[in-house]
């Protein structure tokens, strides 16, 4: 259908979703190749196993693929596959019940503490202060901030209450915050 001329490589992602949208499935593979990463990492954040963020990430993708004509802004691919891929990971989530977000979680222990006896100049990075969220607070931030649902789109995936949903982020994203300033910043120094 397309000739061997027409490169996908450095082309934005909207021209990509037009060709996409076309029939062209190395546009839409330049896509998964450019954007494969950023979804699966998000999926870590909220919480799954490497190999489940993978499987999800792969789903998004392939959902993605059919109803890539629905799109109305090629430009969004990233945020909506992102979308797709954190509501996939809710439906998995809810279906095999790993927390119940009404019920109250302890505070884990952070390993911030432990980490700065090894080295002074350890950093932080967010993956590391996002371990430091209970369960139902990285899903959450992760819904809101990693794949853009407002709270109250967070809390209807989930099934649960808006105030749990915003109650979450908001002790999420204060923990987050002191995990991120607790961490020495590159070339700090400190002097005794």
């Amino acid at each position: 259908m397309f000739g061997a001329k027409r490169n996908p490589a450095g082309r934005p992602d909207a021209e990509l979703v037009v060709w996409a949208v076309a029939g062209d499935r190395g546009a839409f593979g330049e896509l998964v190749r450019r954007h494969g990463s950023a979804v699966r990492a998000l999926l870590r954040r909220m919480g799954a196993a490497p190999s489940m963020a993978d499987d999800i990430a792969q789903d998004a993708f392939i959902i993605a693929f059919q109803k890539v004509g629905t799109l109305q802004d090629g430009a969004a691919f990233l945020p909506w596959v992102k979308q797709t891929a954190a509501r996939l990971y809710v439906r998995r989530w809810r279906k095999e019940r790993r927390y119940d977000l009404m019920a109250e979680t302890p505070e884990p222990e952070s390993d911030a503490a432990s980490s700065h006896h090894g080295s002074v100049s350890a950093r932080i990075d967010l993956e590391q202060a996002m371990k430091a969220l209970t369960p139902a607070q990285r899903l959450c931030v992760s819904l809101c901030y990693g794949a853009e649902l407002s709270h109250a789109e967070a809390a209807e995936a989930l099934n649960v209450p808006l105030g749990t949903v915003k109650s979450h982020v908001k002790r999420g994203l204060d923990k987050l915050r002191a995990e991120l300033s607790a961490a020495p910043q590159p070339g700090s120094q400190t002097y005794g």
